[in-house]
């Protein structure tokens, strides 16, 4: 039985809520020098048909060989999707026409995938999570690409892509909303950039979902389903949803009923459209390919491949908020890309005391560093402050050499000048004043120039903080605030 499913991820129609059913297949194109079957080379960007052997333009007596890297990183990804690993698989012939197409079948897998049911966990913005099933994982070839723009009358045919592995991820019809599907596909990303098993550059066609959809009403059975294909961004794949769902509704609503069929997702017009009637299995003759052997693995394999993954988003989450007490959603936000990620490790492992300070650098990476380079449009690779850098900043605000405030000046000097943090403190005369002696003339100053304030902080302790930050701003900020607040309370016999 499914779940309830909440209010707001209903669909208001006509005559009453409607529930989305979603589906993805997602495409992931495998990395890997060369192609699944053949050597020819997997660059992305080469001039047409300048990667393509001869298996791959399907000439006669051409016999494909499994590579052997493809196999792995498809065990990877299964084992990174916590999914079962079949060690015994077959490729079949799934038979189809299309001219950038050569053999006129693709090698896929039908009946006995590569990896079977597995489970990604999904981290919603509003704090809840959700799990989706995965159906199964298997591998198959990449067709070329038809160019159309190249000729006023004929269509041209670039084979570099013939042969390409790809991974298709299939998950059960698991997720309600465009908003689960979006954040679903994001979260396989970067499963898939951890495992190093794809670069999930959807420009390049590296990743791509067919997207199924369906409406229902809430408790009712599974509705005709539509395949909207080849989507290539997350941003389009929500668009397409959300448009097919209402498309659907509609119909139904005015009584009509919804065809099985396969769209193509408009996204300059935002909308689905006809492509063609949906096939069904047997439509493409599936048969054990005669040239290649079953795939057997045996469990050592799959047991050594396992030893020598990376840890994955889900693990290093964990870690951070058990070692560093850290919230889940700050912990999600370092862990969202692999490189954020490592950036962040880096500055952990450079701070002389990690158990004292690790949460302040997770303050200092996420607010101010991610927070700045949103702000400029950089990546974490291009950061003009190094995670050394960062880790310095962190150390000299733990120790009580300068405080948060000069800390973001001394940030900003690193950020646009470089230099060695520490080495800017003492050439710049940033440090903290911790001798009580040097801050103590200013605090009688100012107790004696607000006797109506000192009144008021008696009957009210807290407002002691109206103290501190007279204080600080007559120093420059250069004051320890504990010490100061330490030596008012004293002064004000609080």
């Amino acid at each position: 039985m499914n779940a309830p499913v909440k209010p707001s991820k209903l669909i208001k129609g006509a005559t009453g809520d409607w529930e989305i059913v979603i589906g993805l297949e997602i495409h992931a194109q495998v990395t890997s020098k060369s192609k699944l079957f053949s050597a020819a080379s997997t660059a992305f960007g080469g001039d047409p048909n300048s990667h393509v052997s001869l298996v791959d333009a399907a000439m006669p007596g051409m016999l494909p060989v499994i590579n052997e890297e493809c196999i792995a990183q498809a065990v990877r990804t299964g084992l990174g999707l916590k999914a079962q690993i079949n060690l015994r698989s077959t490729f079949d012939r799934k038979n189809y026409f299309y001219p950038d197409l050569p053999q006129g079948y693709q090698i896929s897998q039908y009946k006995s995938p590569i990896v079977g049911e597995g489970t990604v966990v999904v981290d919603m913005p509003e704090g809840d999570s959700f799990s989706v099933g995965i159906e199964r994982l298997h591998l198959e070839q990449d067709a070329g690409k038809l160019l159309h723009d190249q000729h006023p009358t004929m269509s041209f045919v670039d084979l570099n892509r013939s042969g390409v592995a790809l991974m298709e991820i299939v998950s059960k019809p698991d997720l309600r909303s465009s908003d689960q599907a979006r954040a679903y596909v994001t979260k396989l990303r970067t499963i898939l950039r951890y495992l190093g098993t794809c670069d999930g550059d959807m420009e390049k066609g590296s990743l791509r979902a067919d997207v199924n959809v369906s409406v229902r009403r809430p408790g009712e059975p599974y509705g005709t389903r539509c395949e909207i294909k080849n989507v290539n961004s997350i941003r389009f794949i929500g668009q397409a949803i959300d448009y097919e769902a209402r498309r659907q509704i509609g119909i139904l609503e005015d009584g009509g009923v919804i065809e099985q069929e396969t769209r193509l997702f408009d996204a300059v017009k935002g909308e689905t459209r006809s492509m063609r009637s949906k096939e069904e299995a047997h439509d493409y003759r599936y048969f054990p390919d005669p040239d290649l052997l079953p795939l057997e693995l045996t469990q050592a394999y799959v047991d050594d491949l396992k030893v020598h993954l990376p840890e994955l988003p889900d693990e290093k989450k964990a870690r951070f908020i058990s070692d560093l007490a850290l919230t889940p959603y700050d912990a999600g936000v370092l862990v969202s890309e692999r490189e954020s990620a490592d950036f962040f490790e880096a500055v952990l492992g450079g701070l002389a005391n990690q158990q004292r300070d690790g949460k302040l650098a997770a303050n200092w990476v996420i607010n101010e560093l991610f927070g700045r380079l949103n702000k400029e449009g950089k990546d974490v690779t291009a950061s003009p402050v190094s995670a050394a850098q960062l880790s310095a900043i962190v150390d000299l605000i733990g120790e009580g050499t300068i405080s948060g405030k000069i800390a973001k000046d001394l940030f900003e000097i690193v950020w646009t000048e470089g230099g060695d943090p520490r080495a800017l403190v003492e050439s710049r005369g940033m440090k903290q004043v911790t001798d009580l002696g040097a801050i103590e003339k200013v605090v009688d100053d100012i107790i004696a120039a607000n006797p109506d304030k000192v009144e008021q902080a008696k009957a009210k302790p807290a407002l002691v903080g109206w103290f501190v930050g007279q204080v600080m701003k007559s120093s420059g900020g250069k004051a320890n605030p504990q010490a100061v607040n330490d030596l008012l309370k004293a002064k004000l016999g609080l």
